[in-house]
C-alpha cells in the first residue's frame, strides 16, 4: 500500500518501517507505540527517558490515545463486536427481532413500529450486516486497515475515528437517499478507514496510488444499479475519515492533545446537528 517515504522523519526513528506522527516531546524524534514512554507531560522516546532515569522504565499503561502495545486490541475487538451480532441476526426466533430493533431506519424513527425517538440506529447499523459475504468483506478490509491505523494513531484516535466514519455514513444516507431507507454494514466506518489512512500516507509522503484506486473501485461498485449498496453510506464515511485524518495530522505535536480533542468533538457534535435538523425538516 505504500512506497519509499519522501523523510525519514516520517517514521520512527529506532523502527524505520513503522509510520507514525507523535514526536518525542524532549527531542522532537518521532517514535513508534512501542518506543513511547510516558513522561508527566506528553511522551518521550526510549533514549531521553533513560536520561531521565537510572533504570529502563517498565511498559507504561495504555492511555486514551497512546498504546504501549503493538496488539491492535480495538481492531480486534470491533470484529468480534460485529460477529457476535451477525450470529445474532442469524439464529431462528430472535434473529428478525434483533435485526429490527438495530438496523438503521432514518434519524429517530422506524416505521414498522412508530417509535419517535430511536438515535440508536444512527450506530447501530455499523454492527448489522445483510449477509455472509457482506461481513465477510468488511471484517477483512477492517482486519487489513485497522491494525495498521491502530498501530499509527493509538487506540483511542483509532476508535474515535471508526464511530465518527460510521455515524457520518448513517447521516449521508438519511440525507442522500431517505429517512426511512433501511441499511445495515460497517461501510461507513470502513471508507472512513481508507479516507483518514490515505489522508496520513499522502502526508507521509508514501505512495499512495494503489490505495487511490481501490476506494475508486469500491465507490464505483457502489453505482452500479441493481448492485444494492448504500453508496451514500461510503461517501459520508469517506469524506468523514478524510477528514479525521486531516485533524490527527494537523494536531500531531503532543501539545496539540487538547486541539486535537477539542476538533474531534466538533466534528461528532456538527454529525449529530445534521441529524437533527433532519429530524425537524
Amino acid at each position: 500500500m505504500s512506497g519509499v517515504p519522501v523523510s525519514t522523519d516520517n517514521y520512527c526513528y529506532r523502527h524505520p518501517d513503522r509510520a507514525s506522527f507523535v514526536l518525542c516531546q524532549r527531542c522532537g524524534r518521532t517514535i513508534c507505540p512501542e518506543c513511547q514512554v510516558q513522561a508527566a507531560v506528553g511522551v518521550h522516546c526510549v533514549e531521553c527517558a533513560r536520561e531521565n532515569r537510572s533504570v529502563q522504565p517498565k511498559p507504561r499503561i495504555v492511555t486514551a490515545f497512546r498504546s504501549s502495545s503493538s496488539v491492535p486490541i480495538v481492531t480486534y475487538s470491533i470484529m468480534a463486536i460485529t460477529v457476535f451480532f451477525f450470529i445474532l441476526q442469524s439464529l431462528p426466533g430472535i434473529g428478525s427481532q434483533v435485526t429490527g430493533a438495530l438496523q438503521y431506519a432514518g434519524v429517530y424513527t422506524q416505521p414498522a413500529t412508530g417509535a419517535p425517538f430511536e438515535p440508536w440506529r444512527m450506530m447501530s447499523t455499523v454492527v448489522m450486516h445483510g449477509g455472509i459475504l457482506h461481513i465477510a468483506f468488511n471484517m477483512y478490509v477492517l482486519f487489513i486497515f485497522g491494525r495498521m491505523l491502530e498501530q499509527m494513531l493509538g487506540r483511542g484516535r483509532f476508535l474515535a475515528l471508526y464511530l465518527l466514519a460510521g455515524l457520518a455514513g448513517s447521516v449521508a444516507v438519511d440525507y442522500l437517499a431517505s429517512p426511512f431507507q433501511g441499511v445495515v454494514g460497517a461501510s461507513g466506518a470502513i471508507f472512513g478507514l481508507m479516507g483518514a489512512f490515505f489522508v496520513i500516507q499522502r502526508r507521509l509522503g508514501a505512495n499512495t496510488t494503489q490505495l487511490l484506486v481501490l476506494v475508486g473501485i469500491n465507490l464505483v461498485i457502489g453505482f452500479i444499479p441493481g448492485t444494492n449498496v448504500a453508496w451514500q453510506a461510503h461517501v459520508g464515511g469517506l469524506v468523514v475519515g478524510a477528514l479525521v485524518g486531516l485533524i490527527y495530522m494537523g494536531t500531531r505535536n503532543v501539545r496539540q492533545k487538547g486541539l486535537q480533542i477539542a476538533l474531534l468533538v466538533a466534528v461528532g457534535l456538527g454529525l449529530i446537528a445534521l441529524t437533527a435538523v433532519r429530524a425537524l425538516f
